[in-house]
């Protein structure tokens, strides 16, 4: 779904990945750019991983300390579901983004991508009792593709790894982690990214209409329920609009149009 066509081989040093795993790169790199670009990174507290291609088991996370603007297909670090680095040094390792990660990829080899952010707009609804309300278009178009996770600290030990698999659920893709920020899944980098910025753009609206102080105006259940089935029917596997499969493209045509392709490095 959606991947960067890239035709250029892996650097020399990096001659023993294979030319699907560069290309998962190139997207994640990419991905980590956008977030950049689209006002959703942070400074070492957020992260975004992809599966490698192949049967060992392994995922590429930034290394700690890179921000997401100076990220690079080749400066992604490489490790198993153990924790064990396969390439880069134990000290580029963020610990909370392994144990969030390592969660979604130990449990569902289906999904390829996580991404994990902390944006005002996305706190500014974990923060919130009834977290994302349903009502504009983007909120409800995502109803039945989001889950809620309860906040118990940061990230740190394992055995959250299991809450943070059974609170997705088998159809989720969008997260809000309560008094922390949110998640996305995908079946391809360009997925999770969609997810995200659908839901960055459905949060930033809420808090917009909820700082004017001014009556709301709801929606009907009626309404809200058909918007929902509109979004299931649009953004889902086989839809028009598929998360990821339309979009995409033009998102990493517009970073290359907007600050070259090294990320492709």
């Amino acid at each position: 779904m959606g991947s960067v066509d890239n035709p250029c081989s892996p650097p020399v040093m990096d001659a023993g990945i294979s030319p699907e795993e560069w290309r998962v790169r190139c997207d994640l790199a990419a991905c980590y750019q956008l977030a950049d670009l689209y006002g959703m990174s942070g400074t070492i507290g957020t992260h975004i991983s992809a599966r490698v291609p192949g049967p060992d088991d392994h995922f590429l996370l930034n290394p700690l300390g890179t921000f997401f603007d100076e990220i690079t297909a080749s400066s992604l670090i490489k490790v198993d579901v153990d924790g064990n680095m396969v390439s880069g040094s134990r000290e580029q390792m963020n610990p909370a983004g392994f144990v969030i990660h390592s969660a979604i990829h130990v449990a569902r080899p289906d999904l390829i991508c996580v991404m994990h952010t902390h944006t005002t707009a996305n706190n500014g609804v974990a923060m919130l009792k009834d977290g994302l309300l349903p009502l504009t278009q983007n909120a409800l178009m995502l109803r039945d593709f989001l889950a809620y996770h309860d906040y118990k600290g940061a990230a740190l030990f394992l055995d959250e790894r299991e809450r943070i698999v059974q609170d997705l659920g088998p159809d989720g893709r969008c997260m809000i982690l309560r008094n922390h920020g949110a998640l996305t899944v995908g079946r391809s980098v360009g997925e999770a990214f969609s997810w995200m910025y659908m839901l960055e753009t459905a949060c930033r609206q809420q808090v917009a209409g909820l700082a004017g102080n001014r009556e709301l105006c709801w929606l009907s259940p009626e309404t809200a329920d058909l918007v929902a089935a509109q979004g299931r029917a649009t953004l889902g596997s086989g839809g028009w609009a598929e998360c990821g499969k339309q979009d995409w493209p033009g998102l990493v045509r517009k970073l290359e149009r907007d600050r070259g392709p090294s990320y492709r490095s």
